[in-house]
Parts: structure tokens; C-alpha cells; sequence
């Protein structure tokens, strides 16, 4: 006759979800850390203050259960990373912008894109038109491709309407077009 197979005790449960709680939270910072920091940067304009929110935002990942932040944890960690960095800011009393370049040298593995010098160039062109745009434009373009948000989860992040992330996504990109091709006719 085989014994009955027993439950585990308190302890060994707790055991067990707190592994698992570490490799999910190991696993969230290794994916989200450095576009969570790039964002943050762009908004504060100091690439270590954005780190300090970042950390900051993770601790926050603690009190929730998962089960809170399952199936939308990207827009939850943005949203979070935002309202801190502009507490922050408000805290602060100014809102800056960032120098032109600046945001590209936020510590990060991934490598810069584009080697050749036309490329280079390129890139260094759009950069500036981009800076030059209003910062809620900015703020939506970043976060619909850099990030990959959906014009819903922008919404959600950014507290604007689906309509009005799609009017300012349009607007950005209107502008874009306009001003790159009249440098390079």
C-alpha cells in the first residue's frame, strides 16, 4: 500500500513561490530594464535619475499580486515608470528636455543602430527632428516604436484617449515627413 501523498507544508510552499517569484522578477527586469530606463531617461533628461525610477518601479512590481499585472505587465511597468519620473519632476519644479544626442548614450547593451556613416547621419538628422517636436508627440512616438505599444496601451500609459494618441502619433509623423524631406530634397 503506497502512502498518501502529503501536502507540502507552509514553509515548503512559501519556499517554492518565493523561487518562483524571484526568476519572475529576475526575468521582468532582464526584458524590461533597459527600455523601461531609455523611456525614463527621455523623460527626465538624466540618465541616472531615470535608473533610480526604474529601480523604484520594479520594487513597486513587489506589491501586487501577479495575478494583478498578468497579461498586461508591459503597460502596468510603463505606466508606473511614468507617473514616478513625473512625480519626480513635478517634485523638482522644472520639466527639461533632453540635450540633442544625449538620450542614445543612456547605458545600454544594445549596440547603436546603423554603422555606416549615411546611416549614422541619418539617424543623427531624425533625432534632431524628433527633439524638436512637442514632448507629448515625442512621448507617443517613442512608445509606439521603440516600444511596440499598441495605440490602446498608449492610451492606457499616457492617460490619453485612443483617439487623441492616434491624432498625436499622426501629427508627429506628418511633421516628420515634412521637415526630413525638406532637408534632403
Amino acid at each position: 500500500m503506497n502512502p498518501a501523498p502529503t501536502q507540502p507544508t507552509h514553509h515548503e510552499h512559501q519556499s517554492q513561490t518565493t523561487a518562483t517569484d524571484g526568476d519572475f522578477a529576475r526575468a521582468v527586469v532582464a526584458e524590461y530594464q533597459t527600455p523601461l530606463t531609455r523611456y525614463a531617461a527621455r523623460l527626465l533628461g538624466d540618465a541616472d535619475r531615470a535608473r533610480d525610477i526604474v529601480q523604484d518601479t520594479f520594487v513597486r512590481l513587489v506589491g501586487p499580486p501577479r495575478a494583478d499585472v498578468d497579461g498586461h505587465l508591459a503597460e502596468w511597468l510603463f505606466t508606473v515608470c511614468r507617473h514616478r519620473a513625473l512625480d519626480t519632476l513635478r517634485k523638482e519644479g522644472r520639466m527639461k528636455r533632453f540635450a540633442e544626442g544625449q538620450a542614445e548614450r543612456v547605458a545600454t547593451d544594445a549596440p547603436l543602430p546603423g554603422n555606416d556613416l549615411e546611416t549614422e547621419e541619418t539617424h543623427a538628422a531624425m533625432l534632431r527632428l524628433i527633439g524638436a517636436l512637442p514632448a507629448n508627440e515625442q512621448e507617443v512616438l517613442r512608445l509606439k516604436f521603440q516600444n511596440g505599444f499598441s495605440y490602446k496601451e498608449i492610451s492606457r500609459i499616457t492617460a490619453l484617449s485612443v483617439n487623441h494618441v492616434g491624432v498625436l502619433l499622426h501629427n508627429a509623423l506628418h511633421r516628420l515627413r515634412a521637415d526630413f524631406a525638406a532637408q534632403n530634397p
